[in-house]
């Protein structure tokens, strides 16, 4: 969302991605809670984008890789989905666990 807001990452976000493969020692709903916070933020920055600015250019990450609002919004749409997927998976195993 940042990069879609032609915005660098933080450093707060920049610890998130190196932590990402660390537990939150967070249980089911704290984690459910975490996801819907999330996807409402990013709802909020997806709803105010001008259509007109679809084909703006953007770049991505260090390397500054190129791409287009449309492709971030793609994009962002993809990753959510899969972490959807995943929310999904991680309640129904942590269902059949305990």
């Amino acid at each position: 969302m940042s990069y879609l807001q032609n915005r660098e990452l933080t450093a707060d976000q920049m610890n998130a991605l190196r932590e990402e493969g660390q537990p939150l020692g967070l249980g089911r709903e704290e984690l459910l809670a975490v996801l819907e916070k999330a996807l409402r933020e990013a709802e909020l920055v997806a709803r105010e984008i001008d259509p007109a600015t679809l084909v703006e250019p953007r770049r991505v990450g260090r390397k500054g890789l190129p791409t287009t609002v449309i492709g971030l919004l793609t994009h962002i749409a993809e990753h959510t989905q899969r972490h959807v997927g995943q929310a999904i998976s991680a309640c129904k195993w942590s269902s059949l666990a305990g």
